[in-house]
């Protein structure tokens, strides 16, 4: 288990110290795909990596689930809104894909 801390500056507002802990299930992952599902409660979200077998099949392997608060959410999306646009500022805009037509290729 590592621990990471965060302190305050002198002179900033009296918060908490935030210490980060690590467990020893902590693991990182890679996905090429998030699915977003949402109720009045939560939201919950599935990580994957998508593989295209054929032209006509792609294949995806969920294999992490999160659930986050709204609120949590709407911090997430902030939080990567501002990184992407550092992101972006450093190394030029990204580009989604556009989707096919229903029924065309998947790229």
């Amino acid at each position: 288990m590592s621990d990471i801390k965060a302190s305050n500056a002198p002179g900033q507002n009296e918060q908490p110290a935030l210490k980060l802990t690590t467990t020893s299930e902590y693991r990182d992952g890679y996905a090429n795909s998030v699915q977003v599902r949402m109720s009045v409660w939560d939201f919950f979200l599935v990580f994957g990596t998508m593989h295209q077998q054929t032209k006509e099949e792609v294949n995806v392997q969920n294999f992490q689930g999160i659930y986050l608060s709204p609120q949590q959410a709407k911090a997430l999306w902030n939080v990567l809104g501002h990184n992407l646009a550092q992101y972006e500022q450093a190394f030029g805009e990204l580009a989604l894909e556009p989707l096919p037509p229903a029924g065309g290729p998947v790229h």
